[in-house]
């Protein structure tokens, strides 16, 4: 009888120690950042005349800044419907920059949103195949998803300015 009150002894203070470790590592972990309402898909998607604008706008403030980018929109659906690389921009961009488009469209989001949560603890969203690195952005017509721009090039936080200008481009 002893020996069972002596290991329930050792178990509840080996439990309590573990409990106690465990816990400031959990208190450090951030929460993941809250999403916004989501944009319905339209009924329509994004044009090849609205696309050549979103890229022209992207591409205008990417060179103002003196940065080289690939930039890529597509449908909603993910399909392309246009993709430029200005002149000495990597080549891993490409399909970078395709991944980025096809996680805000695919998503309803911005990339950045991901990339947030991953440095939040929030390791969901990588593997459902979102690409958590900001520089995707949705392009809206009246509040509804008619596609999404993709950049890549530079750093993250760059891509993410140059998306988001040819977003901006269509509202």
């Amino acid at each position: 009888m002893r020996k069972t009150f002596a290991l329930i002894a050792v178990g509840l203070s080996l439990t309590g120690s573990l409990t106690l470790a465990a816990g400031p590592a959990l208190a450090q972990t951030a929460s993941a950042p809250t999403p916004a309402p989501q944009p319905s898909y339209s009924a329509r998607v994004i044009t090849l005349a609205e696309a050549k604008i979103v890229v022209a706008a992207a591409e205008a403030e990417a060179r103002k800044n003196g940065w080289t980018m690939v930039i890529v929109v597509l449908e909603p659906n993910g399909q392309p419907v246009l993709s430029e690389k200005m002149d000495g921009t990597q080549y891993g961009s490409n399909e970078v920059a395709l991944k980025k488009a096809q996680t805000s469209a695919n998503f309803r989001r911005p990339t950045a949103y991901f990339q947030e949560a991953v440095k939040s603890g929030t390791l969901n969203a990588i593997f459902t195949g979102a690409t958590a690195v900001e520089g995707g952005e949705l392009v809206l017509v009246d509040g509804k998803i008619v596609g999404a721009i993709g950049v890549s090039g530079g750093s993250a936080a760059q891509d993410g300015i140059v998306a988001r200008a040819g977003a901006a481009a269509l509202r």
